[in-house]
């Protein structure tokens, strides 16, 4: 009861913080707040924070306490005992497809909301700004322009604007470790495309921003005296075109055309946003930065400390290769024995002998209920990365030389879903379709490893499996006992496998399995190292290091400013002084100076909490070292599929797709539930299909043939190979 009580305060807390949060930005164009705020700097500056104490207190903070209170409140989640099968609620439909698009993608009418918000409130921005500007234009002193080319200028300064507030946004979808998004429900790989919807409406904003700049300078033939300036205060504009170009190229390059074909340019180049950043500063100067800067703030604290969760390395134990020209590996990995993760986590893995620089995300097929001292994951070989992978192991098979050298690799995660809500259903569909069956791997295992009555997962689960090829299904042979042998589990699985790209009447699912379950087993030496997969730290130790980095960041900034600065203090002579001559002390400092000591300090924040945690990481590590089984031999050959029933009871078709109509008319009947949970997996044609479907059971097409009403709520999963 008491834990509820807290939980039921962190979230009013949550919600206030981030109600304030919203009410300031909205409030940020009005003459009222800028009257006000003006006011409140000059108030602030003679004290020892600063006016820069007020704008972190007002515009960054809000957004790094909400994190530390949403890491507090997933550490009191996590230890929450497992909760009996909720009621249906009222609001499960706000989860539910609403609108499905093939160029937007499956939305809910929460995400449809969130957008429509967000641009009703980009559209108040632009206009409060414009009617106050056209209202008192003031002539540029350093340019001759007619009217219209004045308030065309006003028009491209405030577009500028609008790509500020998306780039507020834009760092805090793609968290991991200090994920706001998980505190609602939203893991990372679904979150990336709030990134990549608000990271094009950043550079289309911006382009436009500075194009129209530029337009304005040529007309006006001011663009050899304007473009190429550095000005000591004010806005910099050359630091301006160097963002947006380099911008540009970030999003260029992260094009799905270049980014599904060439990976290795997408990734080098996104490490552009270092340059991107610096230079944004130095063009909107530090006022304008700290409205943005709680996703800065946040995404290098998350970096470092994702860094030093992975600096050491640990090594792959065995490789599972599927004989069949898929190219499919298996891996096996330790891990601590009280690492924990839910099914659909992710794991991301560096080979070292690969690429010392490229990361690379794969769901992880295995279970920590099952699994003590391993993790598996699933490598399926069609990328550059992963043919190069698969080539370095069959090297090390036909070398011949009687045992396999170690192979290190560093690991981040496992990141997953903080509750297993969306497993709590009377029933489960699960449809796959090709490699996107992983995710389903650590779900089959998870149910079928419950014993206990205090999980209240579903024993009624039927799985759709659409695949090109017959050879695809081999990667099911982790979970071949489960399909033949279900006696011995207390899970009902059935499954229907759809080949759509043979013709073949003949085959069983038992027989094919059997067929396709011989693997090459390869184990490795462990002598390189004597670390296993921890995981990442506690959410309470992240918030504390949130909290650390966050006092740092402002200790350190008020010795610089009150070192490298000025002082004034606050006196009856200088409350008389003018406020043109207030301005003149202002300018004898360059504004770039005060944009070097916001960086400085940042930086000092982040090193001085990356040296501490890297302590503690090391410290925790050296007490825990527990020997790895040294593994040696050659490779074996081996079936993995016990004889079991001769029943068949799961179905094999040929040569075409699923009805999914069909499909969804008789599984309430099949199973008996009334609140039945969709899973949904693969290309984006199949679940745009599946989300379609569910869009229409939503809106009272959901009865039964037994006149009892249903209610399909549908979950979308991200896999990663």
């Amino acid at each position: 009861m008491a834990k509820a009580i807290q939980l039921a305060v962190l979230k009013v807390l949550m919600i206030i913080i981030f109600a304030g949060w919203i009410a300031v930005w909205i409030q940020k164009p009005t003459n009222m707040w800028t009257r006000k705020w003006k006011g409140a700097e000059d108030s602030s500056r003679y004290t020892v924070f600063g006016y820069y104490g007020l704008n972190f207190a007002v515009y960054t903070f809000p957004l790094i306490s909400l994190t530390i209170i949403g890491l507090v409140y997933l550490n009191l989640v996590s230890k929450e005992p497992p909760r009996s099968r909720p009621a249906r609620s009222a609001t499960i439909g706000f989860s539910n497809p609403v609108l499905v698009n093939s160029f937007l993608g499956i939305l809910s009418s929460i995400e449809i909301l969130a957008v429509f918000l967000f641009v009703l409130f980009l559209a108040w921005t632009y206009y409060a700004r414009i009617s106050n500007d056209f209202k008192k234009l003031m002539p540029v002193k350093s340019l001759n322009l007619d009217l219209w080319q004045l308030r065309y200028l006003r028009v491209a300064t405030r577009f500028g604007l609008l790509a500020e507030a998306c780039l507020a946004l834009l760092l805090l979808p793609i968290l991991r470790g200090l994920a706001l998004f998980q505190i609602l429900g939203i893991q990372f790989e679904a979150s990336v495309r709030y990134h990549i919807w608000l990271g094009t409406s950043m550079i289309l904003f911006a382009t436009i921003h500075g194009a129209s700049t530029l337009f304005i300078w040529g007309v006006s033939h001011h663009i050899q005296d304007e473009m190429w300036r550095w000005q000591k205060t004010g806005r910099i504009y050359l630091a301006g075109e160097i963002s947006l170009v380099t911008g540009l190229v970030i999003w260029i390059t992260s094009l799905p055309q270049i980014r599904r074909r060439r990976f290795e340019i997408f990734y080098y180049t996104h490490h552009l946003y270092i340059v991107f950043l610096i230079f944004f500063l130095f063009h909107a100067g530090d006022r304008h930065f700290y409205s943005v800067f709680a996703g800065i703030f946040l995404f290098g604290l998350d970096k470092l400390l994702r860094i030093v969760q992975s600096i050491p390395e640990t090594c792959v134990l065995s490789a599972r290769i599927f004989l069949l020209p898929g190219k499919a590996i298996e891996l096996t990995l330790p891990k601590d024995p009280r690492l924990k993760y839910t099914p659909t986590s992710v794991i991301y893995m560096k080979i070292p002998s690969i690429s010392k620089f490229q990361w690379h995300p794969f769901s992880i097929t295995s279970s920590s209920n099952l699994d003590d001292h391993t993790m598996s994951v699933v490598v399926k070989c069609n990328g550059g990365w992963t043919r190069t992978f698969y080539d370095v192991i069959q090297a090390e098979l036909d070398s011949d030389t009687g045992s396999m050298s170690c192979m290190p690799v560093s690991v981040e995660g496992p990141y997953g879903p903080a509750s297993l809500d969306f497993l709590r259903h009377d029933s489960l569909l699960m449809i796959a379709g090709g490699a996107g069956i992983t995710p389903f791997l650590s779900i089959l295992k998870e149910i079928a490893s419950v014993n206990s009555s205090r999980y209240r997962f579903p024993t009624q689960v039927q799985l759709i499996y659409v695949v090109k090829k017959s050879q695809d299904i081999c990667l099911l042979n982790s979970v071949s006992s489960l399909l033949l042998n279900q006696s011995s589990t207390k899970l009902s699985l059935k499954l229907k496998v759809y080949v759509t790209q043979e013709e073949r009447s003949d085959a069983t699912v038992r027989g094919l399995v059997h067929d396709l379950s011989l693997v090459r087993t390869v184990n490795f030496s462990t002598e390189c190292t004597n670390y296993a997969v921890h995981g990442p730290e506690s959410p309470i130790w992240m918030a504390a290091m949130a909290a650390l980095s966050s006092i740092k960041f402002m200790v350190s900034l008020i010795c610089f400013n009150h070192i490298f600065l000025p002082h004034e203090k606050k006196s009856a002579v200088t409350e008389k002084i003018l406020p043109s001559e207030k301005k003149a002390a202002k300018e004898k400092t360059p504004s770039s100076v005060v944009d070097l000591l916001l960086l400085a300090s940042f930086i000092i924040a982040l090193a001085c909490n990356t040296f501490l945690a890297s302590i503690l990481r090391w410290k925790g590590l050296k007490k825990d070292i527990r020997p790895l089984s040294p593994k040696h031999g050659k490779a074996t050959e081996h079936g993995s599929v016990e004889t079991g029933s001769p029943v068949e009871e799961h179905e094999l078709h040929f040569g075409g797709r699923p009805d999914f109509q069909d499909i969804f008319s008789k599984f309430p009947n099949e199973t008996g539930g009334s609140d039945i949970g969709v899973l949904v997996c693969g290309p984006v044609s199949m679940m745009e299909s599946v989300a379609s479907l569910c869009q229409l059971k939503s809106q009272g097409l959901n009865i039964g043939s037994r006149g009892k009403k249903t209610y399909f709520s549908f979950h979308s999963l991200n896999f990663t190979l």
